[in-house]
């Protein structure tokens, strides 16, 4: 299950179209171009557990580069070039890459990057030129296509986001199968959601964060089509699914949200009736958003929990999260442990740290005491999240660890006020966070991003309080609201709370 497999079967079948420009990369012109890199890369040094990174657009490259990296043991770390200077090169530092790939229209970030590329050996930069860095294309022209005659795994070592504090690269151990042994990706893509090779599969996020990435590249193993969109907009994502006839197709909660926000007329004019399934993560979904996109598209939405440690995975089907409204499903990898902050597991319904038993194993990298923090003696493993199990063990989350806020030494876990805010007419994004205090230490507080068209105002803000408090209980409730003109949201849908605090809390806070 790798690209050369098809390639041979089926040189001219597609497997990557990119959705605005048409551009496409068949299976043996992708197999070909990745041969050639992974010789090109051998013959420059690159071995077995060596480290490769990646700094692009989304384009077909991409997937050259990477299928490159797998094929020769290779780690490969996708960078995101919405990153500042040093936050790119605290990454090609800290995984040591030897290789780095990028793009020309991203000359004006790389001119700032030498100080940090000193184990790099190999600069190749494509569709341009940038000083110091050879042509991609010139520098793979002259290598044989052939397949490498010793292919062994590599294995994509993603960073964190950062959104609390310096990212860490989560790195798994190679796998020492045959190159192109059957995974637990494509085993997931195939028997629980029903890709098959007529698949077309939709990517509407950055290919440098890990569900688009790797559920892309399962689906490349299964000989699907891969339809990359440039850059997600609400309405441009219906034309798409319209025009390339998509069949499968994964969003986060924004984008349902962002998508329901289009005016009737707009959505309905699209036909979506190809879609067979969609699915979503990243972040819970607010209860009534996902009632809206099944009352739209049909109970063909999946749900899954699961993160880039590879540590667990809970999935829930349309029914299964029709009969359980909210929750992110049933552990299919591993038994769930829901714990309290004494260390020991809380009754069906309770609140506590989320905790997988399944044996999985990553680490982080350079980084021992975030790697020993991630498990607990009896060896289960946690991203750090907050939830409950039902009678049924459907997990529930409430939040993250470090998203909580103590207001007069009562937790607050700010995603249930944001679940229901974001659905109030008026706004179009919203962040909750916690501010200083000087009575209760924290305060809660909303920073809303409003809807196009609506301007903020004292009385705005009193009514959206009083929105909250007609919901929700009132200590739950934001004493105070503030208007933005954008959160700082990752483009995959994550929220940057780190700097909406840095506003707020003064540096010496703790």
């Amino acid at each position: 299950m790798h690209p050369g497999e098809h390639a041979t079967q089926d040189p001219h079948r597609v497997a990557v179209v990119m959705a605005e420009s048409g551009a496409t990369l068949s299976y043996s012109e992708l197999e070909a171009s990745a041969n050639k890199l992974a010789r090109l890369l051998r013959d420059r040094g690159l071995s077995r557990g060596s480290h490769l990174a990646i700094l692009l657009d989304n384009n077909f490259h991409y997937y050259e580069v990477i299928w490159a990296a797998l094929r020769m043991g290779v780690y490969v770390t996708p960078i995101n070039w919405h990153l500042g200077a040093n936050e790119v090169g605290y990454i090609l530092e800290d995984c040591g890459a030897e290789a780095f790939v990028t793009g020309a229209k991203f000359a004006e970030l790389v001119s700032k990057l030498d100080q940090y590329m000193s184990s790099v050996t190999t600069k190749l930069v494509l569709e341009g030129s940038i000083d110091g860095f050879e042509s991609f294309e010139a520098a793979v022209a002259p290598m044989d296509h052939a397949p490498l005659v010793d292919p062994s795994n590599g294995a994509i070592m993603f960073y964190s986001s950062g959104t609390t504090g310096r990212p860490k690269g989560i790195k798994p151990p190679l796998n020492e199968d045959e190159y192109g042994t059957a995974a637990g990706m494509e085993i997931l893509l195939s028997f629980l959601y029903g890709f098959t090779e007529q698949s077309r599969y939709l990517v509407p996020a950055p290919l440098y964060h890990a569900a688009p990435l790797a559920w892309s590249l399962g689906a490349q193993r299964l000989g699907c089509t891969v339809v990359v969109m440039e850059q997600f907009t609400p309405e441009g994502a219906l034309g798409v699914i319209e025009r390339l006839r998509v069949t499968h197709a994964q969003f986060v909660p924004t984008h349902f949200v962002r998508m329901l926000k289009l005016a009737n007329e707009t959505r309905t004019r699209f036909d979506h009736s190809t879609l067979e399934l969609v699915i979503h993560a990243a972040a819970p979904c607010p209860v009534e958003v996902k009632q809206q996109m099944m009352a739209w598209w049909g109970p063909i939405i999946w749900e899954y929990y699961a993160g880039s440690e590879g540590n667990g995975y809970c999935s829930a089907s349309p029914q299964e999260w029709l009969d359980h409204p909210g929750t992110v499903g049933r552990s299919i990898r591993g038994t769930v442990h829901v714990v309290s902050e004494e260390g020991d597991e809380v009754a069906v319904g309770e609140t506590g740290q989320i905790w997988f038993d399944s044996g999985a194993v990553f680490e982080y990298h350079n980084d021992e005491a975030k790697t020993k923090s991630a498990f607990n003696e009896a060896g289960w493993s946690t991203l750090g999240d907050v939830g409950h199990l039902d009678a049924e063990n459907f997990l529930f989350l409430t939040d993250r660890i470090s998203h909580m806020i103590i207001s007069g030494g009562v937790n607050i876990y700010p995603q249930e006020i944001e679940n229901l805010l974001v659905m109030h007419p008026s706004v179009a994004d919203v962040a909750v966070i916690g501010v200083p205090d000087e009575d209760l230490g924290e305060a809660v507080k909303a920073v809303v991003q409003l809807a196009p068209g609506i301007a903020g105002s004292e009385q705005l803000a009193q009514q959206i309080i009083e929105y909250s408090r007609a919901n929700l209980a009132k200590f739950k409730c934001p004493r105070t609201v503030d208007f933005v003109d954008e959160l700082p949201r990752l483009p995959s849908g994550k929220l940057l709370k780190r700097q909406l605090r840095q506003k707020y809390w003064p540096a010496t806070a703790s």
